[in-house]
């Protein structure tokens, strides 16, 4: 494998806390032969001192320092996702170094135009929010380690804000009845918030428009909820949702409605990858539930699944309590951070080969993660949304040709 000179940076997006490399990962990678860097300040937040960095092997340095290396490892990629109004994003695109290798997270479905930037800088990028659901890719995966974070936090912030405790309980005064909690969407964070509460002691219910999805609901405790819909659609590529007409959505509402209004919780983690959040309770189904109830809007940062969702705030309307955090493992940094850098760390293996980054088009992980390279875009579903030009022969084989290159 070839030695690599890496760059940890701060995390400046707001509210922001995790790291992208914890010591205990920066120790296996020094092990390896890599010299890391790590800003100054940048595991604070996750409970790492800098002193920990330096035990683990890794050199502290500034901002510049770590975004000069030849392969810079982030949460957020520099310049890339919804920040891209900040000032600091600019910075640190120009801090980096053309040809430079970044990983991280740049949500390039949703926000598709950042990257033309870094393919005008020159630098080759991988968003490891587009890497495949397959078994070689699983200790990779930062969606579902970080769904899963996100997923049991949701479940804790509905049950500190709801005003009923959770559990069945027998008192000297008398019997209290459990909690009622819906969950929509039985995805990773789905499964995760079902677990959570079960483990609290709520009665829960959850739907999803997979029909798969009953055998995993049931098998964390939750009770499957049916609605007489044509789901036969409803699953696409890899297990995940399958955007719907509008119509069927209509009808999800009228049929959803009545589950809503029993609950006390409703955690909403509905998400089809690359589109809005399908909004699934409306202004009317709100008004329609017990004054004390709460909403906890997982799907918030892909738009919501609440039609009243504000991102990041909480309202309240008749009553009812509706908080859409869009960023729920950052309130558990220390393991939100462990799982993510064990995933980053994993790839990097998977990326570095003997003569530097592998990038190899039928290798689907690197394939799919593959934003930038050469001064291109090169990600197909990235060039349809940009509107690119299709690639002629000698350009859809660019990637075979700078991987024979640079072999």
């Amino acid at each position: 494998m070839t030695h690599m000179h890496i760059g940890v940076p701060r995390e400046v997006v707001p509210g922001e806390t995790r790291v992208a490399l914890t010591p205990n990962e920066v120790r296996s990678l020094a092990d390896e032969g890599h010299q890391i860097v790590i800003e100054q300040g940048a595991g604070y937040r996750a409970g790492h001192p800098d002193s920990d960095y330096l035990s683990a092997g890794a050199l502290s340095g500034t901002r510049a320092d770590a975004f000069s290396a030849d392969m810079v490892l982030q949460v957020h990629l520099a310049g890339t996702g919804s920040h891209t109004s900040d000032p600091a994003f600019a910075q640190d695109l120009g801090l980096t170094r053309p040809a430079a290798v970044l990983v991280g997270l740049a949500n390039p479905l949703s926000h598709p135009e950042p990257v033309r930037r870094l393919a005008e800088h020159g630098v080759t990028a991988f968003s490891l929010d587009l890497l495949p659901r397959i078994t070689r890719a699983q200790a990779m995966d930062v969606l579902s380690s970080q769904s899963a974070v996100a997923g049991y936090r949701a479940a804790l912030v509905a049950a500190e804000q709801v005003d009923k405790m959770l559990p069945m309980m027998t008192t000297a005064a008398g019997s209290i009845t459990p909690a009622r909690v819906l969950v929509l969407g039985a995805g990773v964070a789905g499964l995760q918030s079902i677990a959570t509460v079960r483990r609290l002691g709520a009665v829960v219910r959850a739907y999803d428009v997979r029909a798969a999805a009953r055998e995993q609901v049931e098998s964390v405790g939750g009770i499957f909820v049916d609605l007489p819909l044509d789901t036969s659609s409803a699953e696409g590529n890899g297990g995940y949702a399958q955007a719907q007409q509008e119509e069927f959505y209509a009808r999800q509402r009228e049929v959803l409605a009545a589950e809503v209004a029993a609950a006390d919780i409703v955690i909403a983690t509905a998400q089809v990858p690359g589109k809005p959040a399908p909004v699934l309770i409306t202004e009317e189904m709100v008004r329609a539930m017990r004054r004390g109830s709460v909403i906890v809007d997982a799907a918030a940062a892909q738009g919501g699944n609440c039609a009243l969702s504000v991102p990041d705030e909480t309202i309240e309307l008749s009553g009812v309590s509706i908080t859409a955090p869009t960023n729920l493992p950052a309130g558990v940094a220390a393991h939100a951070s462990r799982l993510y850098a064990r995933n980053l760390a994993n790839f990097t293996r998977h990326l570095l080969g003997e003569d530097g980054p592998r990038l190899t088009a039928d290798d689907p992980i690197i394939q799919e993660t593959l934003l930038t390279t050469d001064g291109q875009v090169v990600h197909p579903r990235l060039r349809t949304l940009l509107d690119l030009d299709a690639p002629d022969a000698s350009a859809a084989n660019n990637l075979h040709a700078v991987t024979a290159e640079r072999n």
